[in-house]
């Protein structure tokens, strides 16, 4: 009698690999949540974003209650009331949507006009080379507050010059920078065998050089935000930003001059405020600088 075979074992599935830009980005993300104080700037500012997005759930900020003038953190107002009855957290939920606006709409126009400079400079050198760090020269011979100050003087109170001044001001930082890597990567290997394969210029610059630039870039905008966020802050403060009754950290500061010794809190808040905003992005630019820095993948 024969018997019949045994049916040949199957070989399971074979386990999926991730691509190696995945498997890249696992690495990165691993490095960065490594890095505790990365990690308590990124929680900051997720809540202070979390603030600003919700900020219609705390009321009304130009809302008066003359019942309850300067008043003390309470149930009703959990961080106090201002010297018109105004609710304090309310007033600093909005205060942040201006701030985040200000600081991230500045930094994108300072990117927008400073990386196309920046690649010019440093792909093509010659006059263009000369021409633009020229213009960075002059601009650099400037603070950045004097300059944000001055031009906000000049073109008016409102958010909108507020974030044109802001960017101007933050323009010569990523010239600079994109300059710089441009310099770097344009001798590269790749971007020679690119020029053989009769690649043009656009595609050079578009595929070989901006992508192996974008690093820097990204923490060079976590630096460049938390500085416009106090350059916008000092603008308010001054008169020369967002006017009231539009609530503003840097205009709570300005109001709270005249009551420190009634109601010491009306300054704490806003300053707390400006100060966490501006430390919270300085930790996360400096977790990103870290782990994106090709020598800590060695």
């Amino acid at each position: 009698m024969t018997t019949a075979a045994a049916p040949m074992s199957q070989p399971g599935p074979a386990l999926a690999v991730p691509p190696p830009r995945q498997r890249r980005s696992r690495r990165l993300v691993k490095r960065f949540f490594r890095r505790r104080l990365s990690v308590f700037g990124l929680v900051v500012l997720v809540l202070i974003l979390a603030l600003a997005l919700a900020a219609p759930l705390f009321g009304d900020p130009g809302r008066n209650d003359f019942s309850a003038v300067l008043q003390g953190p309470s149930a009703a107002h959990p961080l106090g009331t201002d010297d018109l009855g105004r609710d304090t957290l309310a007033r600093i939920a909005y205060g942040a949507r201006v701030s985040m606006q200000a600081g991230v709409m500045a930094t994108l126009l300072a990117m927008a006009v400073g990386v196309p400079l920046g690649l010019i400079a440093g792909y093509y050198r010659g006059w263009a080379d000369l021409v633009i760090s020229r213009l960075t020269d002059l601009l650099l011979a400037f603070p950045f507050l004097i300059l944000a100050v001055g031009l906000a003087a000049i073109l008016g109170p409102s958010l909108r010059n507020v974030v044109i001044a802001l960017g101007i001001s933050a323009l010569p930082s990523f010239i600079r920078v994109t300059r710089g890597e441009v310099l770097g990567l344009r001798e590269q290997d790749y971007v020679a065998g690119a020029v053989a394969d009769g690649a043009g210029d656009t595609r050079i610059l578009s595929r070989y050089i901006l992508p192996n630039a974008i690093s820097p870039l990204l923490v060079q905008a976590t630096v460049t935000i938390p500085e416009a966020i106090i350059g916008e802050s000092v603008l308010s403060f001054l008169g020369l930003g967002v006017q009231p009754p539009t609530p503003s950290w840097g205009t709570m500061l300005s109001a709270a001059q005249g009551f420190l010794s009634q109601a010491p809190l009306l300054a704490v808040w806003p300053g707390v405020a400006i100060a966490l905003a501006a430390l919270s992005f300085n930790l996360v630019g400096d977790g990103l600088r870290d782990t994106l820095d090709p020598k800590a993948e060695r």
